[in-house]
């Protein structure tokens, strides 16, 4: 019985005594495994707390090196346009080199590579008298983007100094006219750019590929080799690396040993804290995430280039960002708070605004936003562009409305000199048809002009007759009367050609198809001339007015119709025929933006040709600008047709002759 009783408690001693040796060795192995992994993690921060430095450094060189070059092309656009003289630019350079300690020398050298101005002295300093060579395959654009360097070099001066030059090419009218070479000490970019407390805690230097040192700062003494970092310098046509060598050691084991000890011999004293230190944690790190999500929100906000604004169910401004401020020009003291009226509000727009403020309220705005005009503090107006939703909390419930505000002035401006340029290439190409047609113009003013000489050498001779003769004096009237009306057909080609091509603003006004083709048939029909085309008219009777730009249609008619006579040069005589169809259609549709809408009426007029056709290929690329399939031809004819069109508000389009040939076809909205 005793043995089975010693046997039986065995069991639960050896348990005993195992249960707090596992506990030591596992204790032991968390004490040395901890400060080891504490050592590597303390060692792999101070590594990428190293590179990240390294990386602002270099972005803090490259932004220096970046402000040098503009502040020096500003001077070279200067001296490129004649309005700096030789002292003038020297005193230029000498102002940069006193807030530039990194500069050496700043050389003028002209076009033959002569010094102009200079910081230095160039008869004790020959390194000034050329400039950096101009490569063979010379390209004064890309030249003019960027700098281009040369390996450094050591001084002459003092053999330990490495110096880097740099050309800015002088370009005028895509011509080379001079340059100016900037030199810097390798060394003072170190010095001047690299942050005190960086060149306190690391070795840094520039090198090459081969690992020459051409500068060096090593404020706290020399680097360890433990942690290291090379970051290559984006320098045109130099290859160079800034080395960062940290004068810090590996971590020491003994502290973090220490640092240990004291931590699990203070989890005894704190262990009944555990609990409300957990939620402690917990709540600061709560606090801490939404704090960081505010900064994030507030920052992406204050940099955004959009007004935003916040109002409640009320129509009361609750929020503004730093945008909007900018753009209505008052703070947002002054706004905040505030029901409408608003003193952003232009007075002539009151009307506009209140009506929009109205259906804000009943929640009926229109979610493609819309335009209107603001009023900045100054009095100035400007043109927006706002968007309005609905602002939703948490719970679903609307609380208010956001409005995203965009200052579209400049896309205003842009469309604007669009518009002009357009009207630019419209009296450009009434100018080249009315080249094209210059010879079939003299010759239909040859002869009325022939016409009025006959008529008057005819009465010159009547009046110098002596026979007096009764009908002598009809003949004279007669005479004279007929040469009256030869100088008004002159005087009216001349007049219809003189309205075609003059530049003006292009302006709608109720237009008359019927009368519009009248007044454009005898130019279609000088176009036909030459090649002996018949010209058949089709006009329907009672045809509504459009809203049109008189001259631009009659150039789109114009240039269809002589692409179409061209077409049938090869003809023979019986498809030489040219037919002009106009009429009233329903159900046509209007390019209207954002999409195509259906108009209830609109004019048609077709251009019907039995020439050669259009490929497939050919159709594709048809209204492309610059494509034409004539040898001399620019290729703008058809583009700009479709966009007079489009700017009416209709369409222009082709399509195959059943009978041979091509059909263009363009619709008006009534």
């Amino acid at each position: 019985m005793k043995t089975s009783a010693k046997s039986r408690a065995w069991p639960n001693q050896r348990w005993r005594w195992l249960l707090p040796i596992l506990l030591v060795s596992l204790f032991v192995t968390t004490l040395i495994w901890l400060p080891w992994q504490a050592q590597r993690m303390e060692a792999n921060e101070r590594q990428e707390q190293l590179i990240a430095d390294t990386l602002w450094v270099e972005q803090a060189i490259q932004f220096q090196l970046g402000r040098d070059e503009e502040m020096l092309r500003q001077i070279g656009t200067e001296i490129s346009a004649g309005k700096l003289s030789p002292p003038l630019v020297r005193e230029r350079f000498k102002t940069l080199l006193k807030s530039n300690r990194e500069i050496q020398r700043i050389v003028w050298f002209d076009h033959h590579d002569v010094v102009v101005a200079s910081t230095a002295d160039t008869a004790t300093d020959p390194s000034q008298r050329k400039p950096v060579s101009e490569p063979p395959e010379f390209n004064a654009a890309e030249i003019d983007r960027k700098l281009r360097c040369l390996a450094p070099v050591a001084d002459q001066a003092n053999k330990k100094t490495y110096l880097m030059s740099c050309q800015i090419p002088l370009i005028n009218a895509n011509r080379r006219v001079g340059s100016i070479v900037v030199t810097y000490y390798l060394s003072g970019i170190l010095e001047e750019m690299v942050p005190w407390w960086f060149a306190q805690e690391n070795e840094i230097s520039i090198i090459d590929l081969d690992e020459k040192i051409y500068a060096k700062r090593s404020s706290g003494g020399p680097g360890k080799n433990v942690y290291t970092h090379n970051r290559a310098l984006d320098l045109p046509n130099v290859t160079l690396m800034l080395r960062t060598n940290s004068n810090k050691s590996e971590p020491k084991l003994l502290s973090n040993l220490l640092v240990l000890s004291v931590i699990l011999l203070s989890i005894g004293l704190i262990w009944s804290l555990l609990a409300l230190w957990r939620d402690i944690n917990r709540r600061l790190a709560a606090e801490g995430a939404l704090r960081q999500q505010v900064s994030f929100r507030t920052a992406m906000e204050n940099s955004l280039i959009t007004g935003l604004r916040a109002r409640d169910m009320e129509g009361r401004l609750t929020y503004v960002n730093p945008a909007f401020c900018k753009m209505v020009e008052h703070p947002a003291e002054n706004i905040v708070g505030r029901l409408p009226p608003m003193p952003y509000w232009a007075p002539e727009a009151y009307e506009e605004y209140r009506q929009r403020f109205t259906q804000l309220l009943a929640g009926t705005v229109p979610s493609e936003g819309f335009e209107t005009i603001y009023q900045r503090a100054s009095g100035e107006r400007f043109p927006v562009l706002i968007y309005e939703s609905p602002l939703v909390n948490d719970n679903g419930v609307q609380t208010g409305w956001m409005s995203s505000i965009l200052d579209i002035s400049e896309l205003k401006r842009a469309q604007e000199l669009a518009r002009q340029q357009q009207e630019m290439l419209h009296a450009s190409a009434r100018l080249a048809t009315m080249g094209e047609m210059a010879s079939i113009l003299a010759h239909e003013l040859n002869q009325p002009l022939a016409a009025i000489s006959s008529y008057t050498t005819g009465a010159i001779n009547l009046l110098q007759s002596d026979h007096s003769n009764p009908d002598d004096k009809q003949l004279l009237l007669s005479a004279l009367d007929k040469a009256n009306a030869q100088a008004q057909r002159a005087g009216q080609i001349i007049r219809s050609v003189h309205e075609f091509v003059k530049k003006r603003e292009a302006t709608r006004e109720p237009v008359d198809m019927a009368v519009l083709m009248q007044s454009v048939m005898p130019l279609v029909e000088l176009q036909a001339q030459t090649t002996y085309v018949k010209i058949q008219y089709a006009i329907a009777e009672r045809l509504p007015l459009v809203q049109a730009d008189r001259l631009l249609l009659e150039q789109v008619i114009l240039n269809l119709t002589r692409n179409a006579i061209e077409s049938m040069q090869n003809n023979p005589p019986e498809l030489c025929v040219l037919r002009i169809v106009v009429r009233q259609e329903s159900g046509c549709s209007a390019e209207q933006k954002p999409v195509a809408q259906a108009v209830s009426h609109c004019i048609v007029v077709e251009v019907i040709d039995r020439g050669h056709g259009i490929s497939a290929e050919i159709a594709a690329q048809l209204f492309s600008p610059f494509f034409s399939t004539k040898s001399g031809g620019m290729g703008m004819g058809l583009n700009i047709c479709r966009t007079a069109i489009e700017f009416h508000g209709g369409q222009l389009s082709h399509q195959d002759n059943p009978a041979g040939g091509t059909i263009f076809r363009f619709s008006l909205p009534v």
